[in-house]
């Protein structure tokens, strides 16, 4: 591993970050965290040291990355807001790379998202296909891990889903909802990280889990695990938006974008590569059965409010 032995995890308090810091914890390595949240409640007690982020300073970003080997970059956004744009995380993902770079880091672990493209029609995969090329212009060595779905206790995605079977009487899925998407668990993803990292593996990995589903039999397995029984019926998808829009007024978040609705029907969450997790959601969810989707999980009060746990 050479001199350096320090691993630094952005977002380490929040959702993938926390699962990254907590295997290379496990496994002996002091840990320090890049982050917005400093005041965010602390898994870790003392063991992880919390830094905040200095996109604006250059200079003061690449002095928090002084002494790492390693650098496991979580950072980004799901969706345009007033607070945080896509653009804002192409841009300081790009700054924390020469930051990197210019600090001597050895090699950084990203997290990208399946089927990322400069063409595509949709910002999000736009961005990360940028990041993906600008890392790849640095003198510092990468593994690119491309997930597409990843489920675990603090998820957001599949909890909400479980979350409306509960609670509305009908599902609408768009159009006819065979598109597919393959998730994968948090801990596999983190253990993929951390082995990534610690092998110096160099290239891109499709970080997908072992099981593929249609959307409408993804919502069809949780209703049945959970022992809910719903109807499905397929909406178009502006009127499937409308709805996911009424409901975020609702419970005051950003339910479901335009964006992802038609990258989900595009097929862009499936890939033809073998899994690199083993862990299978449909064996999660059953384990979870009882609590998964009791509670809604908010995109937004996570993001505004940087006090709050996951």
């Amino acid at each position: 591993m050479g001199k350096k032995q320090i691993h630094a995890v952005t977002g380490a308090y929040g959702y993938t970050g926390k699962y990254i810091a907590r295997k290379l914890l496990e496994n002996g390595y002091p840990v320090r965290t890049l982050t917005s949240s400093v005041h965010r409640e602390n898994p870790f007690g003392g063991r992880v040291e919390a830094v905040r982020f200095e996109f604006e300073d250059e200079t003061l970003l690449a002095g928090s990355l002084e002494g790492v080997a390693v650098l496991y970059n979580t950072y980004w956004v799901r969706f345009n807001h007033r607070l945080f744009t896509h653009a804002d995380a192409v841009r300081n993902t790009i700054k924390l790379f020469r930051a990197a770079e210019k600090a001597g880091v050895e090699h950084v672990v990203h997290l990208s998202i399946t089927n990322p493209s400069e063409d595509s029609p949709f910002e999000y995969f736009r961005g990360k296909a940028i990041l993906e090329k600008a890392l790849s212009g640095l003198a510092v060595s990468s593994t690119i891990l491309r997930p597409a779905v990843i489920f675990g206790e603090e998820d957001i995605l599949i909890n909400n889903i479980a979350w409306m079977i509960r609670h509305l009487p009908v599902l609408g899925v768009f159009g006819d909802g065979e598109y597919r998407l393959q998730p994968v668990f948090v801990d596999d993803l983190a253990d993929l990280a951390v082995r990534s990292a610690i092998n110096r593996e160099v290239g891109v990995i499709d970080a997908v889990g072992p099981e593929t589903f249609t959307y409408r039999g993804l919502i069809e397995k949780l209703a049945e695990i959970m022992g809910v029984n719903r109807r499905i019926v397929s909406v178009s998808p502006t009127l499937g938006f409308v709805a996911a829009k009424i409901i975020g007024w609702l419970v005051r978040d950003v339910i479901l974008t335009r964006e992802e609705i038609g990258a989900l029907m595009t097929d862009l969450l499936h890939t033809k590569s073998p899994p690199a997790g083993q862990t299978k959601l449909t064996d999660w969810a059953a384990d979870h059965r009882h609590s998964l989707g009791r509670h809604y999980a908010s995109e937004l009060r996570r993001r505004v409010n940087r006090s709050i746990a996951y």
